[in-house]
């Protein structure tokens, strides 16, 4: 009886409560690790040279920044607990405002660091430029004179990707594949809002806008299955705008190209603009046929029939604006001398 009372004494107190509550927390913090460790930092541990290059970037300006960060930090609890009341051995300078050592550390270093942070930035800008073609596979490799990049143009439907192959005049939808050390050059529009398209192991993320046509060269080295999706929020299914991409050994790409051949189904424009309809978590599709001159009118925004293509509107517009204009001079009556228009 005793210890039942002891027991509801302590309940009462809401001394169990917080027991629960610590080991509960205690059992959180070592979940975490065991939850984490299933994750892959994919940014961190890319597959492709171009992302590799941007994580060493990462990481180097990283580092630069915590020349001052660490030290700033460390010196903040250094002098907090050197200069506490409790320490009277410490110096007590009341009168003490200026150093011009210090000062020079204080502002040599800093700028140190951000000349080269800058020098950093602007060369791994124009080198990583997603206009600029390859040079390289990868660290030690360069591209070889030979090598003819892969071409693949991509659009960006609601809510799914639609990638064409005009070299091997195939389609596919939620899925592309591409061989190991071959360069990519990825054509990229969208069809209706901005999208971004982003393969984190490949390379950088690249915005899709309609009626215009941006550009990303890449490389894989590493044959898998990588997760590509869209990293610009666009409606109610962006969620499940994710595709496969599959980097692959030249003789399994040749493979999965016949595997796409051979699939009765053929994106022309009518195709397209069924496709086009807004959809959600659409599966894989292939097109063993697709028109070569669908991109161009994706990003002309002239796919329907008998519709111009922007670029032929604005130059029917440039070239009747400066009719218009030379017609309205031509037929303006003259105005008497010293009145003003």
């Amino acid at each position: 009886m005793r210890l039942t009372g002891w027991i509801e004494t302590l309940a009462n107190a809401g001394v169990m409560r917080n027991c629960k509550r610590w080991v509960n927390g205690r059992f959180a913090l070592t979940a975490v690790p065991l939850l984490l460790g299933g994750c892959r930092a994919v940014v961190l541990d890319p597959s492709g040279d171009v992302a590799a290059q941007q994580r060493d970037l990462v990481l180097q300006s990283t580092g630069l920044m915590l020349l001052v960060i660490v030290p700033v930090i460390a010196l903040a609890l250094v002098f907090a607990w050197r200069y506490r009341a409790s320490n009277r051995a410490a110096r007590y300078e009341p009168d003490w405002d200026h150093s011009t050592q210090l000062e020079l550390v204080i502002w040599a270093i800093p700028l140190l660091i951000i000349i080269c942070l800058g020098a950093l930035t602007w060369v791994s800008t124009h080198l990583l430029d997603p206009y600029r073609s390859l040079t390289r596979l990868d660290k030690g490799r360069a591209v070889p004179a030979e090598v003819i990049p892969l071409q693949v143009e991509v659009v960006a439907l609601d809510w799914k990707w639609l990638f064409i192959y005009p070299q091997y005049g195939i389609a596919t939808v939620n899925e592309m594949a591409a061989p190991v050390d071959r360069p990519i050059t990825f054509h990229i529009t969208s069809a209706n809002v901005m999208n971004a398209f982003y393969v984190p192991a490949l390379a950088g993320m690249v915005y899709a806008m309609p009626a215009m046509q941006s550009q990303l060269h890449a490389v894989i080295n590493k044959a898998g299955v990588y997760d590509g999706f869209s990293a610009n929020y666009s409606g109610a299914g962006f969620s499940g705008m994710r595709f496969a991409f599959r980097g692959v050994a030249a003789a399994d790409f040749d493979a999965w190209l016949e595997q796409a051949r051979q699939s009765p189904a053929t994106l022309d424009r009518t195709a397209y603009l069924e496709l086009m309809r807004p959809s959600e978590n659409v599966p894989v599709r292939r097109f063993g046929h697709a028109d070569s001159t669908l991109f161009q009118a994706v990003v002309g925004l002239c796919v329907q029939s008998g519709r111009a293509c922007a670029r032929q509107t604005m130059a029917m517009d440039t070239a009747g604006g400066a009719a218009g204009s030379q017609a309205a001079l031509r037929s303006a009556p003259s105005r008497p001398e010293g009145v003003q228009p």
